[in-house]
């Protein structure tokens, strides 16, 4: 790793890092960035910046990291495949890195089909592990992916995703290696909230010994509501929403539940922290980032350290 970034150091110094996400708006109305800004700085270490969430088209994700450094936030641009080949990804990464970004989370994309212009071409010139594998040919040798080589390389600390709960669970470890080997600094993981599995999970990843190569977040988020948590229990692929969950929801009145949702995604912090091989917590609070200071803190992870 050599980035340099604020995420990198808190990583490289083996404290527990936590980062955030914030999603751009479907419009060019940057008062959306300051305002949701405001409510992450200081208590995260970087913030994700969505690329085109769900194939939805929405605010640039590497113009809303410019924006984000100017209000003193470090970001994390994601970049899919989906949307562009090679030659566009490599200059959007070139301008990245030159605007100052040193972040950068490489994923596939979800399919356009899901979007709001489902007959959008994907382009999928490359997945998420070649693109990993040709951001750090990029940094690491200079050389863009047809073999030809560059004056400056650019400095990215490379991320990458992964779905502890996806089918065949077996396997998953496995694709995490894909990736890691490939070239991947860090990794994100999908929403946790069967920490039992997630646990097993990590052991077998810890086996293999890929949290000494990698640093492994576990991503976390508060649930709203307890439509919400049916919604990933029955209609989102590769979530795990044990009953249990649901059920500590609805256990406590109904104008309690979000505070409910903040204390439980906390609590899963907490016992995620314990696990070994875990070197942070993602939060995604998409539209709710208002919640990400109160869970940080019911957790035990602010203030935030300033290295």
């Amino acid at each position: 790793m050599k980035a340099g970034s604020n995420l990198e150091k808190v990583l490289s110094s083996g404290h527990f890092a936590a980062t955030g996400e914030l999603g751009p708006p479907k419009s060019a109305d940057p008062e959306v960035i300051k305002r949701k800004a405001a409510l992450l700085k200081g208590f995260v270490d970087a913030v994700n910046i969505t690329d085109n969430q769900t194939a939805i088209v929405r605010m640039s994700s590497i113009s809303v990291g410019t924006m984000l450094m100017g209000l003193g936030i470090e970001p994390t641009i994601q970049m899919t495949c989906r949307d562009r080949n090679r030659l566009a990804i490599q200059a959007d990464l070139l301008g990245a890195s030159a605007l100052g970004i040193r972040n950068l989370l490489c994923l596939t994309g979800d399919h356009q089909h899901f979007g709001n212009h489902p007959k959008a071409r994907g382009v999928y010139d490359l997945d998420s592990v070649c693109l990993i594998a040709m951001v750090k040919g990029m940094r690491d040798e200079k050389k863009f992916d047809c073999g030809e080589e560059m004056d400056v390389e650019p400095r990215f600390l490379i991320g990458a995703a992964e779905n502890p709960f996806a089918d065949p669970f077996d396997y998953r470890p496995y694709r995490l290696a894909k990736k890691i080997t490939a070239g991947a600094d860090f990794v994100q993981t999908q929403l946790i909230y069967n920490v039992p599995k997630f646990r097993e999970f990590m052991r077998r990843v810890c086996d293999l010994g890929l949290d000494k190569r990698c640093h492994i977040l576990a991503g976390v988020g508060p649930i709203k509501s307890i439509g919400m948590a049916r919604y990933m229990q029955k209609s989102v692929p590769g979530m795990d929403v044990p009953e249990d969950i649901i059920g500590r929801l609805k256990a406590v009145p109904k104008e309690q539940v979000r505070k409910e949702g903040i204390k439980q995604c906390a609590d899963i912090i907490r016992e995620v922290r314990d696990i070994p091989g875990v070197a942070g917590v993602h939060v995604m609070a998409i539209e709710w980032e208002e919640a990400v200071q109160e869970i940080l803190e019911l957790a035990g992870l602010l203030p935030r350290p300033t290295l």
